[in-house]
């Protein structure tokens, strides 16, 4: 797989890049946002991941992955020491796919990279034409992946939809944290359960309804559905 890596510290570089290299990656590495955007011209340039580091010389990092995120689908990664959820969920809606947070260990690394890479390749199949779901003020519109509260549109990233659709599905039914990372990550890896606690926390705030998915302690979550 190519992987793009935006790293300005060339000493860190340097040595992610021969780590990667030893796990069969094809490093390129692009030391400034500038760099970056122009290695994945066009359309991605053929990178499986692009490896964001969010402290660059020239631009906010955050500015930099929503210059990605219009030029290219490719998945993109944040490398961050910004621990706490807002950064995080920033972060998201525009368009990262997953973080890590420093000091990180390798090995989550890799698995993260790996894990953002099948869920690229293993798209979900479309919904059947004409299936939409409506929840008191929510509608969720299957086929065109729109979802509007009281006839306004909010934009959801492609995982807060899935997120919500699954959950909308079945209002009132409970739904366990590995089954939703298992169903809307397509993965089993236990890391990512901290990435579905941000998309939740994403979905709470941007359709301000902070009771529509409700926590259910040590299991998981599930939809509450408003009054009509």
């Amino acid at each position: 797989m190519r992987l793009l890596l935006v790293e300005d510290d060339n000493h860190v570089a340097a040595a992610l890049s021969a780590v990667l290299a030893r796990h069969g990656f094809d490093v390129t590495h692009a030391r400034s946002g500038e760099e970056a955007l122009q290695a994945l011209v066009p359309e991605g340039a053929g990178f499986g991941v692009v490896l964001l580091d969010l402290g660059l010389p020239d631009q906010d990092g955050y500015e930099v992955c929503g210059k990605i995120r219009k030029r290219t689908n490719t998945p993109v990664i944040m490398v961050t020491a910004r621990s706490d959820v807002r950064s995080r969920i920033h972060g998201l809606n525009l368009g990262a796919d997953d973080y890590v947070v420093k000091p990180y260990d390798t090995g989550e690394l890799l698995a993260r990279i790996h894990a953002v890479s099948r869920r690229n390749v293993h798209e979900e199949p479309a919904p059947d034409a004409g299936s939409a779901l409506r929840l008191g003020s929510v509608h969720i519109e299957l086929p065109t992946r729109q979802v509007s509260v009281d006839g306004s549109v909010i934009q959801l990233t492609r995982k807060e939809f899935d997120l919500l659709a699954l959950l909308a599905q079945r209002p009132g039914v409970v739904f366990r944290r590995e089954q939703i990372i298992s169903e809307v990550w397509r993965t089993s890896w236990e890391g990512t359960g901290r990435t579905l606690e941000v998309h939740v926390a994403s979905l709470r705030s941007k359709l301000r309804m902070p009771a529509l998915i409700e926590t259910v302690r040590g299991v998981g979550y599930r939809l509450v559905a408003p009054a009509a």
